[in-house]
């Protein structure tokens, strides 16, 4: 699997003659050479992991009896991509991405030519099977993330809704087609055969990405670690309002919107009558809803906006599950699940433009490994709810409930997606390393930052406002604590405090700085009163005399600046 699923050149925007700002084609990524290489390879990849679904399915019937067995095929797949999303997210912030995918491709092309061979040695078994589908899924999960963030690379941010619905259009174009050429694989030549097809699918992928010249921006700072990057990717996650707002709505339209996937092959064998091709047709008109609603989107975001889209989108997704568990008509539940398609695929697009939009690229694939936690745990958990729902009340109870479940995202209006378009990720010219006249570790620490103002005691109120919008860029770039506190006895007089894990950290926010944050930076200085704050870095005395080295203690008894947590420093600054 390629990975290329719900997602340089001049940054241009096309326009009329009158000079009024045009949005661009729906296919205008197409026309980025390594964006249109890329695209047809990925449609390649992604038929060849559906025909590998089914040939994996079929195999493991005829090994085993057990519907057990069967069904652990899908959860040896997907187990891996929902909890490696966030590692494989800081992966992709810290290692080149072309190397990291090119890596993941050659990784996932072993294991699937592995199944292949040692299926036509009839030498497989039901844990060969499980072991290697869930190498595959390894495989996947390391791929996902960076792949979704090198979108941003390949096209400019007004074509990025685009790519990213091409990309839509790309995922539903091979489930449509996929398991037809699966099964007709399996039929004439055998399971070894599609495994194989699917092994070969992933060379397309690796030339185009060997080709690729990745213009990669430098930084003059060592990489970060990996279980480093984790924990900022989570701290970002925490104190960014326009990703936060992303994953809220997201989960908000998985929880009910996983009711139909849940209960559709029960919907499909007792309520419509149908076997194996019947439901692959279902699934089939599902994919053709979604090529239809995705070449339509860019038309729609031309006079609707983000949110409105995915509240539509949620209406027609909901209209389409309470369909569903009436109807016994063939024809009307193809007519349903293209109107589906056509709506989650309107919905997942807008969702993950706004999750690209709303972070910089230093992070951008550990926020796209939360984003595809929440769209995995969401319909995995959610699932399973509606399967014990079905199980226990029935498949239309499961299906009503599910659909008015759905008002969530209409009761989680309030974190708008808008606001994602309000901030502008470009990096800006980062800060001059500080002077040292010492030698620092550079994993050493915690370090204290220290930043004087002196404002007119008359606009406190207007100041300490400015400056808890600095608190909160402080605090997710890497910061484990923040205060701001003023002279007693000089009430103009106020200093800002965070402190940093460690030195390299604290460095590493020089290079962090996006255009969004100097609005509040130049906001809070304009406070100033006559130079500019004195800014002044300090580091642990314990990490100068050498004895700490980046592990983070506090000896009983004694007050340092050794600490363990933020709740820890509060114990111990004033």
């Amino acid at each position: 699997m390629s990975g290329f699923l719900a997602f340089g050149g001049a940054r241009t925007t096309p326009r009329h003659d009158a000079g009024v700002i045009a949005p661009p084609s729906a296919w205008a990524p197409l026309r980025r050479r390594v964006f249109f290489a890329l695209w047809i390879a990925a449609l390649a990849s992604n038929l060849g992991t559906w025909m590998q679904n089914v040939g994996a399915a079929w195999l493991m019937t005829s090994i085993s009896k057990s519907p057990l067995m069967v069904s652990l095929i899908q959860t040896a797949s997907s187990l891996p991509i929902f909890f490696l999303a966030l590692p494989a997210g800081a992966l992709a912030d810290i290692v080149d991405r072309r190397r990291l995918l090119i890596f993941s491709q050659v990784w996932m092309m072993v294991a699937a030519g592995a199944l292949g061979i040692l299926t036509l040695m009839q030498a497989t078994s039901e844990w060969t099977v499980l072991g290697l589908s869930f190498m595959l899924g390894i495989g996947a999960a390391l791929n996902a993330p960076a792949w979704q963030a090198i979108i941003p690379e390949l096209v400019p941010r007004e074509e990025l809704a685009a790519a990213v619905t091409l990309n839509g259009i790309n995922f539903n174009l091979a489930r449509a087609a996929g398991p037809a050429l699966g099964g007709l694989m399996v039929s004439s030549f055998g399971a070894g055969a599609n495994f194989l097809l699917n092994a070969a699918s992933f060379l397309g992928v690796m030339i185009v990405l060997y080709e690729w010249r990745r213009q990669a921006r430098p930084g003059v700072l060592p990489a970060e670690r990996v279980l480093g990057a984790i924990r900022i990717g989570i701290r970002y996650v925490r104190y960014a309002p326009a990703l936060r707002a992303v994953l809220v709505r997201t989960v908000a339209f998985v929880f009910g919107a996983s009711a139909m996937w849940a209960v559709l092959p029960l919907i499909a064998r007792y309520e419509l009558g149908l076997g194996a091709a019947g439901f692959g047709l279902l699934l089939a008109w599902f994919g053709i809803g979604a090529v239809i609603g995705g070449a339509m989107l860019s038309r729609l975001m031309q006079f609707a906006s983000r949110d409105n889209i995915v509240h539509g989108a949620a209406l027609l997704y909901m209209a389409m599950t309470a369909g569903l568990a009436y109807t016994h008509s063939m024809v009307i539940a193809n007519l349903l699940m293209a109107i589906g398609g056509a709506a989650w695929v309107c919905a997942f697009s807008v969702l993950n433009v706004a999750a690209q939009l709303s972070v910089p690229q230093w992070v951008q694939g550990r926020a796209l490994g939360v984003y595809q936690i929440a769209v995995q745990g969401g319909i995995a958990g959610a699932s399973a709810l509606w399967g014990v729902v079905g199980e226990r009340y029935g498949i239309k109870v499961a299906l009503g409930y599910g659909a008015v479940s759905m008002l969530a995202g209409f009761a989680a209006y309030r974190w708008r997606l808008a606001a994602a378009d309000q901030v502008n990720t470009d990096l800006v010219s980062p800060l001059p390393l500080p002077q040292t006249v010492i030698d620092i570790n550079p994993e050493s620490g915690p370090a204290l930052i220290t930043i004087e103002y002196r404002i007119n005691p008359a606009l406190t109120e207007e100041f300490v406002s400015a400056m808890r919008q600095l608190r909160v860029i402080r605090l997710r770039d890497g910061a484990v604590f923040w205060g701001l506190f003023v002279d007693t006895a000089q009430p103009e007089r106020f200093t800002e405090i965070f402190v940093n894990e460690t030195w390299i950290e604290h460095l590493r926010l020089h290079e962090r700085r996006i255009e969004s944050d100097m609005v509040y930076e130049i906001r809070a200085r304009s406070f100033q009163l006559g130079d500019a704050p004195h800014v002044t870095h300090l580091i642990s005395a314990d990490a100068v005399a050498g004895r700490n080295v980046g592990t983070f203690k506090r000896d009983a008894g004694r007050t340092t600046s050794v600490i363990e947590s933020e709740p820890t420093l509060k114990r111990v600054l004033p």
